[in-house]
């Protein structure tokens, strides 16, 4: 044995048993952040079917979560909406026991980047985002770029990523909060959802919320009379870094648009059928 491996293979049996206390710490703590919160009740449940027939591959479901982290992200973020999934359509040859096939791609905490059914959320408020107008080419390197990383593992020595999450409702401005998701281990696609399906659509150069600097040029032309320079102002669009992005900028963005299936399927008011205590009052 030379002199590196011997010096590898000590510095391994140092190692060993720091990285299995840390490891069982990381375990612990992310165990605690999904745990259930109490009293969760979603307003209008996700029906599976409904939802399947509506999504197509490149769609991004967001889901109000239930979990205590849940409420951290909800908090900091100031939105409805805690966590991001990819629809990916039939790629993904997993099934589950009753031949439900997963359709999904997610970043879990504690789990890494997993696949996953669509009726999990089927009790949850969940809504649909569609890039609007990109490619099918574009639409395929989005969903192998989430593909490629389906094992990618939360590392649960990170422990600092996850401690901030049991501070639901941190004594912060607003305008701090949002970087509070970036601290940590500097690999920010470990730490929440959203930022890998981010970093799917950047490679595409597909904008979700970029930051938008406004440019004022010179025109080469002069009015009529040529005396007068015009001016005109374009826009610049600048991708953020992906640590800062979370679920609900894919609900705010002016490139996403909102699909809701009970409308997609057809939606008429007249058919509903009311009861007398759901009767709206005429006055």
């Amino acid at each position: 044995m030379s002199g590196d491996q011997k010096h590898s293979a000590a510095f391994r049996k140092i190692k060993l048993p720091a990285d299995t206390l840390l490891d069982k710490a990381g375990r612990w703590i992310a165990g605690r952040l999904r745990s259930e919160s109490s009293g969760y009740k979603p307003y209008t449940p996700s029906d599976t079917d409904t939802l399947e027939a509506c999504l197509r591959p490149g769609d991004i479901l967001l889901v109000e979560g239930n979990q205590k982290v849940s409420a951290a992200i909800k908090y900091l973020t100031q939105s409805t909406w805690s966590h991001a999934a990819l629809y990916v359509g039939n790629v993904l040859d997993v099934h589950e026991e009753d031949g439900e096939r997963h359709r999904l791609i997610e970043v879990n905490l504690g789990e890494g980047c997993v696949t996953q059914k669509l009726s999990k959320y089927s009790d949850f408020n969940t809504r649909i985002c569609r890039p609007v107008g990109l490619t099918d080419d574009d639409v395929e390197k989005v969903v192998q770029y989430m593909v490629a990383r389906i094992g990618l593992k939360y590392d649960l020595k990170n422990i600092f990523d996850m401690l901030r999450y049991f501070l639901p409702t941190p004594p912060v401005p607003v305008r701090w909060r949002r970087r509070m998701l970036a601290l940590g281990s500097g690999d920010p696609t470990r730490a929440i959802c959203s930022t890998l399906i981010a970093q799917a659509f950047q490679i595409v150069r597909y904008p979700i919320l970029p930051r938008v600097e406004l440019v004022t040029d010179k025109a080469v032309t002069r009015d009529w009379r040529g005396q007068h320079m015009y001016y005109t102002r374009r826009e610049i669009l600048h991708i953020r870094h992906h640590s800062l992005f979370a679920p609900r900028d894919f609900d705010l963005s002016p490139y996403f648009s909102i699909i809701k299936p009970t409308i997609e399927r057809g939606f008429d008011y007249r058919t509903l059928k009311w009861g007398d205590k759901d009767a709206t009052p005429t006055e």
